[in-house]
């Protein structure tokens, strides 16, 4: 894996990004985006899975994956700031070539918009494909109370002072390890270690990913998504969106139906999964359910 990780430097944002040469006889130039609370670490049974396919170039988004944050720039991570982000890497790195955009929830949230505020990157765009993404703020399953609970704590916590609190007091390793696994928003992903040393492999990463992942941008960008509204734009690149039968987040329906109204082609997949994405440990075997066979073909024929 080391031998794939590149420095990145964007904009005087310094991070990271995965390159994963095609395979033989696959020419596909292929861009991961991943969603919040994320690494190159993390997603790298996915990459591996969709490197089958053809070449694979997965950046760090700035306040994730340990990238530096929008705040040095004395900017706020908004989707737009995400956008214009990623079409800067998309030309620095593609130029004139076609490319395949596969957006992991939050990852394709920022593709969308990159899209609709660079309509001229579109044709350059051969297939994009949504792995349990949204384009609207109704497409969440919360209950009311639950959703101005994360709004109200998004919103505090995307100032510094609070998120410094929130961070000292709360994200702190001793109390992430006695107390994490039992939250509402972890016991899903804990559900699926096996044995105590699975187990302990799950509490590592999650510990990782708390302290490399910027806790200002990880609470701003909530706001932006319990807000989000993608829909002002029709975009006419051909989608391929999958839903994930046990998301925990998302209603399948109503997803559908505001992606309709910002995609002119829309085809859905579902993939078995019993959750929103694989675990954070998942290894390509693990990773590939995320992928259904109806996706597999199109993919394979790149």
């Amino acid at each position: 894996m080391a031998n794939c990780i590149k420095p990145l430097d964007m904009n005087g944002l310094a991070g990271r990004m995965a390159v994963l040469p095609a395979p033989a006889g696959k020419k596909a130039e292929i861009l991961f985006i991943y969603g919040q609370h994320s690494s190159l670490e993390r997603w790298w049974g996915v990459l591996k899975y969709v490197n089958k396919y053809g070449a694979v170039t997965a950046p760090d988004l700035p306040g994730f994956g340990g990238m530096e944050s929008f705040y040095k720039l004395g900017t706020k991570p908004t989707i737009d700031n995400y956008a214009d982000y990623l079409a800067a890497f998309v030309k620095m790195r593609y130029r004139r070539k076609k490319v395949v955009i596969v957006g992991m929830s939050f990852g394709f949230v920022v593709a969308t918009r990159m899209l609709q505020r660079y309509p001229e990157l579109s044709s350059h765009v051969r297939l994009l494909v949504s792995l349990a993404g949204l384009t609207h703020y109704d497409d969440f399953i919360f209950p009311k109370q639950r959703y101005w609970f994360y709004r109200t704590l998004g919103t505090v916590c995307s100032h510094w002072l609070p998120a410094r609190l929130f961070s000292l007091l709360l994200l702190n390793s001793l109390v992430l390890r006695h107390t994490y696994a039992h939250t509402y928003q972890a016991r899903g992903k804990f559900a699926a270690a096996h044995s105590p040393e699975e187990f302990k492999r799950f509490m590592d990463m999650e510990v990782k990913l708390w302290h490399i992942n910027d806790l200002r941008t990880h609470a701003y960008t909530l706001v932006e998504l319990l807000t989000l509204d993608n829909c002002t734009k029709r975009l006419s690149v051909p989608l391929w969106h999958v839903t994930v039968h046990g998301d925990q987040y998302l209603n399948a329906a109503r997803v559908e139906q505001h992606l309709r109204v910002a995609f002119e082609k829309v085809r859905l997949a579902e993939s078995k999964m019993k959750h929103h994405a694989p675990s954070i440990i998942a290894d390509e075997a693990a990773a590939a359910p995320l992928i259904p066979s109806k996706l597999r073909r199109v993919m394979s024929r790149l």
